[in-house]
């Protein structure tokens, strides 16, 4: 089974463009994962902020709706070297779900319902730089781009965007992800072409 979507249509480089080192422009919304898609009911989800002294602030699906929404649009870039410009999407900002949460944490792991992890400093989660969404271009994110919600952390390079994430648990040391322990950088800048370890 391929992990790169059907229709992909290759690579396109546009020069009026400034993108990222090494990276090359699509229109296309490549598909790329480590399994199967899961598919999560918005009956059943729940996601869940867990502080370093382990309380638990969680919301359903219909209380995570009711949080006050944003629309960025962003940027995209994925490892694999394909970016995506001015993609519009819908969801909650990391800075609105930690607003009740006590915390000293400065890193956090994302937890997805397919047992993937990434880890992130705290800070690149806040001031308006990441938003948990359910929305892509005005529709419901459809399951192989991560619905119901997946993380948006649109600075970093895409893993970093956990798909179908469900909680953020705040830590105080950083504890590397799939990706990471397999040998991708640890912050993954793609304006210093962090791809992997020694980058």
């Amino acid at each position: 089974m391929g992990i790169v979507s059907p229709g992909f249509r290759g690579r396109r480089r546009d020069e009026s463009v400034e993108l990222p080192p090494g990276q090359y422009l699509t229109e296309d919304f490549p598909v790329l994962s480590i399994g199967p898609t899961p598919r999560v009911s918005t009956e059943t989800w729940e996601f869940t902020v867990t502080a370093e002294d382990g309380t638990v602030h969680q919301w359903n699906w219909e209380e995570f709706l009711e949080l006050p929404s944003e629309t960025p649009t962003v940027d995209i870039h994925c490892v694999t070297k394909w970016s995506k410009l001015g993609t519009r999407w819908r969801g909650v900002s990391v800075d609105t779900l930690l607003e009740d949460v006590d915390t000293a944490a400065d890193y956090v792991v994302a937890h997805s319902y397919d047992g993937y992890t990434t880890n992130l400093p705290l800070e690149d989660l806040l001031d308006g730089r990441a938003w948990v969404a359910y929305e892509f271009d005005g529709d419901a994110l459809e399951p192989e781009h991560g619905g119901p919600a997946r993380l948006l952390v649109p600075h970093l390079y895409f893993w970093k965007s956990a798909k179908w994430v469900h909680n953020l648990e705040l830590t105080l040391s950083d504890e590397p992800g799939f990706w990471e322990a397999g040998g991708y950088h640890n912050y993954g800048d793609p304006w210093r072409e962090q791809r992997y370890q020694g980058d």
